[in-house]
């Protein structure tokens, strides 16, 4: 299974110098499987480990180089001081510096051209998404209602046109790209006064009680789905877990509490032994 350097924190080292192997070739042969076995023999990593990292080959790859850009964005999104910024300005700065840390755009290209692909489009849009939430997430976003899903589709939207853009920028700097970035972004702005104001307007409200409230139903996914799961199994504690160290206060008896009462004996289940038997219940005359 790939690791995810965005939610880990950290990736394989096997993987990371698979990976780093394998972008001196992506320019020429793409992410292939002639690639993979490039980097397998720089690397001196067997096939077989590789396939263990990555099952479906050169598409996991790319994966992990998408996963990777994720990690080094959310990285310098902790150490960037954003004081002061309007929150329009920290989006565009998220989406600037993962364009920025993608680092070979021929690399990106390649997998822009790979997850066009009809059997790998879905691999593309999860990781346009992913990219969407890591930066909503390094940003504090706490929404768990559908604002959750709303923003992250429609910034998914705003990279993936601004990463088409850029890939074919040549100006000095990428200027244009970020030019397109400003309006992009300005253009979600728009859209967001304009459905606040028809929320807001008396003649809709009759027709928007409905969605409001089966929309105000939906919650964000928990972020630790898989810790929730049925069929998980934790192992028992150790013996003696939890109990505390012998000669401890907690395991020693108060001397001067006395001695502690002991189990109940037969003589207090069964009445003052000196008031005699107990009459037994009334037999027929």
């Amino acid at each position: 299974m790939i690791a995810d350097p965005a939610t880990t924190g950290h990736a394989d080292p096997t993987e990371t110098q698979l990976l780093d192997a394998a972008l001196r070739h992506v320019a020429f042969d793409g992410w292939s499987e002639r690639t993979l076995r490039a980097a397998c023999r720089e690397t001196g990593i067997s096939e077989s480990l590789a396939r263990s990292i990555f099952p479906r080959g050169a598409v996991d790859l790319a994966i992990a180089f998408h996963k990777r850009g994720d990690a080094q964005m959310v990285e310098r999104l902790r150490t960037t001081d954003m004081t002061g910024l309007r929150f329009r300005d920290k989006i565009s700065a998220a989406v600037r510096i993962r364009l920025e840390v993608a680092g070979s755009k021929e690399a990106v290209r390649r997998g822009a051209t790979l997850f066009s692909l009809p059997q790998y489009a879905p691999d593309g849009a999860k990781a346009l998404w992913s990219t969407a939430d890591a930066i909503w997430t390094a940003l504090g976003d706490t929404s768990d209602d559908l604002n959750w899903y709303t923003k992250r589709t429609t910034l998914a939207g705003v990279y993936g046109s601004t990463l088409l853009m850029w890939l074919g920028d040549d100006s000095l700097g990428s200027s244009d790209t970020w030019a397109f970035l400003d309006r992009r972004i300005g253009n979600v702005m728009q859209f967001e006064k304009v459905k606040s104001r028809l929320r807001e307007a008396p003649f809709l409200k009759p027709f928007t009680a409905g969605p409001e409230w089966l929309f105000g139903r939906v919650r964000a996914p928990m972020r630790n789905m898989e810790e929730m799961m049925p069929g998980r199994w934790s192992p028992p504690p150790a013996p003696g877990a939890g109990m505390p160290p012998a000669g401890s206060e907690a395991s020693s008896p108060d001397p001067a509490a006395g001695p502690r009462p002991g189990p109940v004996g037969p003589a207090e289940t069964s009445g003052d032994a000196g008031s005699g038997p107990r009459p037994g219940p009334v037999g027929p005359a």
